[in-house]
């Protein structure tokens, strides 16, 4: 059976998100509302079906609800700026490492972020 592998997505979420979702707020305490919020994702789908699937509606990890649910609500649409440059076909450690690595690198450049 082949490893399935993984990519990493960003989507730019409405700034509402930061004054309506205090678990947001909370994991964003040095932003400064000049920058956008985003949400960052690993998928073994391309990112453009994972975020149909997310605006959707559609629940594929039980664990992770509430980011469903923020893409859901707040997602406005993809960044591939953010996220062209990171390697499309990485096993599931690798994904995990990088969606949080990625997501950090962008919270010190200003953005607020949801990650899981």
């Amino acid at each position: 059976m082949p490893k399935r592998l993984y990519r990493i997505y960003v989507v730019e979420l409405s700034k509402r998100i930061y004054t309506e979702n205090k678990k947001f707020r909370l994991a964003n305490p040095q932003y400064n509302g000049v920058l956008e919020c985003l949400y960052v994702g690993m998928t073994s789908k391309s990112p453009k079906e994972r975020f149909n699937q997310h605006k959707t509606g559609y629940r594929n990890s039980k664990g992770h609800k509430l980011s469903s649910n923020i893409v859901e609500t707040y997602g406005l649409y993809l960044r591939p700026s953010l996220y062209n440059h990171i390697d499309p076909f990485l096993n599931r450690k690798e994904a995990i490492e990088a969606e949080k690595g990625i997501a950090l690198e962008l919270r010190r450049e200003g953005y607020a972020v949801w990650f899981n």
